[in-house]
């Protein structure tokens, strides 16, 4: 795992948030019923991401950046899975060294998953199915009724990013100058940030449209927006459709 570990000390997009592998078994720092079941079952080492709390923003901050960790391991041929909620911090935090003003938002176990599924993971996997996503209908806030190709493109592939019980807590607003991305639903949080959600949304979103072609930059914005990816050297009909 020495090449995710290198991603893990250069992948830094925001000064406040960091990804840190440890190279320790992970089963002891979950807890309640994720501590008996995972997917990634016999990990040698674990993720943690990590933020500085004195930032408004470092919920997303840390959901975009720990994604990006995650695609890059999955890169490489690993298997993760986000755990936000279901983990002992203070068995974390006695592992790694932390500043006073950090915390550790969530961890991920880092392995390979398991071929054949056992009775439990049936049951867990049939649970998260039980989760359908959204259409992109339901999440559009404001925008065009005909959207172009890319910006098909960069939603859906934030419609289908994770969250937390795939309760998809994103919505999405379209204007001339980019895609904006705020907090759409409402209810319990299952003690995880549903911002935290949003910018991992934002990482796929942001990904996509890259990969067709439409360069800009991601900036966050105040409560209950997240983050806008804001386009850069092409007309406002490129949004408008």
């Amino acid at each position: 795992m020495g090449a995710l570990d290198e991603v893990c000390r250069r992948f830094i997009p925001f000064p406040g948030a960091r990804s840190q592998l440890v190279y320790k078994p992970p089963a002891d720092i979950f807890k309640g019923i994720i501590g008996s079941y995972g997917k990634i079952k016999g990990s040698q080492g674990f993720i943690a991401f990590i933020g500085k709390m004195d930032s408004p923003s470092i919920h997303e901050e840390v959901g975009y950046t720990g994604e990006g960790i995650i695609l890059e391991a999955v890169s490489l041929g690993l298997d993760t899975c986000w755990v936000g909620g279901f983990f002992s911090r203070k068995r974390v935090s006695s592992i790694i060294e932390l500043s006073p003003e950090e915390k550790v938002l969530a961890v991920t176990p880092v392995g390979y998953a398991q071929k054949a599924e056992d009775f439990e993971n049936k049951v867990m996997t049939g649970f998260g199915r039980t989760h359908n996503r959204l259409s992109l209908n339901r999440l559009l806030g404001k925008g065009p009724v005909k959207l172009p190709q890319w910006v098909e493109s960069a939603l859906e592939a934030a419609r289908i990013a994770p969250s937390a019980i795939n309760r998809q807590p994103w919505g999405f607003d379209i204007d001339e100058s980019g895609i904006t991305v705020f907090v759409r639903s409402k209810g319990p949080d299952f003690n995880v940030s549903k911002r935290l959600d949003c910018g991992i949304a934002m990482l796929h979103l942001e990904v996509a449209a890259r990969f067709s072609g439409i360069q800009g930059k991601c900036e966050f914005q105040k409560p209950p927006l997240v983050a806008k990816y804001k386009v850069s050297g092409i007309p406002g009909s490129a949004i408008r459709g």
